[in-house]
């Protein structure tokens, strides 16, 4: 399978785990726990794969940066955080970063 629809799977169950943490209520709730666990299971398991093809440094940057990114965007669209330009730039500073990391670790 192609190294970069396996990290985008890692990034994907990233941000499931990661947005069900605050569905777990500490742990309480046992159907938001289990799917934490199997999210950062899942994710963990394809970042190893992808890093049988990709460097260390570039799969990183990518799966921590998009998956904060889009689990900021879950935060406001899901659980109505607040989203005002400062968290915008913040994300954009984020994707930028990525966009420049992944064109880098091209070469």
């Amino acid at each position: 399978m192609n190294a970069y629809i396996l990290l985008l799977f890692a990034i994907i169950s990233e941000v499931v785990g990661s947005s069900l943490l605050k569905a777990t209520d500490g742990f309480r709730r046992p159907l938001p726990t289990l799917g934490v666990v199997a999210g950062y299971g899942f994710a963990f398991y394809a970042l190893s794969l992808t890093l049988l093809t990709l460097p260390l440094g570039l799969t990183y940057a990518v799966w921590s940066g998009l998956g904060t990114a889009l689990t900021a965007m879950v935060g406001v669209i899901v659980y109505k955080e607040g989203f005002d330009s400062k968290k915008l730039a913040g994300l954009a500073m984020i994707i930028a970063g990525v966009i420049l990391l992944s064109a880098g670790g091209a070469k």
